[in-house]
């Protein structure tokens, strides 16, 4: 029976397999593909450069082995590497290389253009030594963890989908997982709880926890030192890639362009993405459409604002954690008053605790009145959406029912355009969930709102009035 490049493959896969450890195994060999066989010369696809110099520094000898076995003393391996151009939109192309360390004769040019593309060293951007002893950090904060953040009406799908991922990373259908949603509201908490237990779970895996703004840092400064292949190999080695404020890469083409290009090699080779950001895919602007569209591949899950109850819960549970006792009401009064940010329900805590202690005074209904108002008076406050669309209503003499109404009456649709417009200036909620709050609309029909409101202000007078009205009403 004659041979081809895919019998030949497989039977030095069960060579391989059987003397190499089996996750090195399934990392290295299982993604490559045998594309030819012409005479002894087997050429196998692999997914970068990077990979062929591993296989070529690593594993060259138990290859040549196996191969040898199969084709005998004359065998040759051919690398295809399948190369996506990065600048301008030329289809990809494939380059051949041959294996440098072969037996038999070989050209010198093309020993040349095998070692012309190898990098002695691959550098860490986190300044750890090479590769042959890397040992790459996660950057996690161990009390960022699903035991202490609580569950809600407000972030069950979120959490949910981030312990799904975390029991089974890269084997879920939520790849990419993004988290978004407004200031202090847990994302970066989710975030560093799903790579935490990731890392209990799955110790021998690679995870790396890291800000879009460093990240962006650190590709700057590899384009700077002409070593932009090294960091690309370096973030495609990871098994979990956590990327916290995604909306930073707004605008950054380049730093867009590197990433999409990481993020299709760890997706295609089924590890796992996590991302959050102040806004959902759709809300984003000046990203790339291309990359846009891979955000939109997983699951997109909200955190919105806690409802009463999980601020209670999560006051009560700071309180247990910090060893401290606080009257029911004192705790029920800081959650009433303090509603879209967890991060300000436990900053007002903290604050009540320390006055309490350095002033040595009894914790009271007052002192946390004082406590709250100061805090609340010199934090930024994010308006929710049921303020504006009282503070709408109002205006125009109408009760929230009639504003959240199907009624297609002119004045009634148009106070219900201004609080879309006003929720989507003054809140970082998403379209989705502003639509859902104003009436259960979808998202078209918020954006259709912004749009009208943006037309009628710039050419209708008396509606420019009325925006101008409401807009002193928040802003004072």
């Amino acid at each position: 029976m004659s041979k081809t490049a895919q019998s030949v493959w497989e039977n030095c896969l069960l060579f391989i397999k059987d003397n190499i450890q089996p996750q090195a195994f399934k990392t290295w060999f299982l993604p490559i593909v045998a594309v030819k066989l012409t005479d002894n010369a087997l050429s196998i696809q692999v997914p970068s450069k990077f990979f062929y110099e591993w296989l070529e520094e690593h594993y060259v000898k138990i290859l040549k082995v196996a191969l040898t076995k199969e084709l005998g003393e004359n065998a040759r391996l051919v690398y295809v590497i399948k190369m996506e151009n990065t600048y301008g939109n030329k289809k990809p192309f494939t380059e051949k290389i041959p294996s440098a360390n072969r037996q038999g004769a070989i050209k010198s040019q093309d020993v040349d253009v095998a070692i012309r593309h190898k990098d002695p060293e691959l550098k860490n951007p986190f300044i750890i030594p090479g590769i042959r002893n890397l040992k790459i950090e996660s950057q996690l904060n161990p009390t960022y963890n699903f035991e202490n953040f609580l569950e809600g009406d407000s972030n069950r799908l979120a959490r949910s989908a981030g312990v799904a991922v975390a029991n089974k990373p890269g084997g879920t259908s939520f790849n990419p997982l993004l988290i978004f949603g407004g200031v202090g509201l847990g994302k970066t908490h989710l975030a560093h709880a799903i790579g935490v237990q990731i890392k209990d779970k799955y110790p021998e895996k690679t995870v790396l926890y890291i800000p879009a703004e460093k990240f962006a840092q650190q590709y700057i400064e590899s384009v700077r030192k002409n070593t932009r292949n090294d960091f690309i190999h370096f973030y495609q080695i990871l098994d979990v890639l956590i990327l916290d404020d995604v909306q930073f890469l707004s605008g950054k083409a380049g730093t867009q362009d590197v990433f999409f290009h990481i993020f299709n090699h760890l997706h295609q080779n089924g590890k796992q993405v996590i991302l959050t950001s102040d806004k959902a895919p759709v809300d984003l602007q000046d990203i790339e459409q291309r990359l846009l569209s891979r955000l939109k591949w997983g699951l997109s899950a909200e955190l919105m604002p806690p409802d009463f109850d999980t601020r209670v819960s999560i006051l009560q549970n700071k309180l247990y954690r910090d060893g401290v006792e606080m009257p029911n009401d004192i705790v029920e009064y800081i959650a009433k008053n303090i509603k879209t940010n967890i991060r300000e329900l436990e900053g007002a805590i903290i604050s009540l605790i320390a006055q309490s202690s350095f002033n040595r005074r009894e914790i009271t209904i007052d002192l946390a009145r004082q406590i709250v108002e100061k805090f609340v008076k010199h934090t930024k406050r994010e308006v929710s959406i049921d303020y504006i669309q009282k503070i709408v209503s109002d205006y125009f003499q109408m009760d929230v029912d009639t504003l959240q109404s199907k009624t297609r009456r002119r004045h009634i649709v148009q106070a219900r355009q201004l609080a879309m417009f006003f929720a989507k200036k003054y809140t970082k909620t998403s379209l989705a969930s502003i639509g859902s709050q104003i009436g259960d609309r979808d998202h078209a029909t918020v954006l259709h709102a912004c749009k009208t409101v943006e037309n009628l202000t710039a050419t209708d007078k008396q509606f420019r009035k009325y925006v101008d009205d409401l807009t002193n009403k928040f802003s004072g």
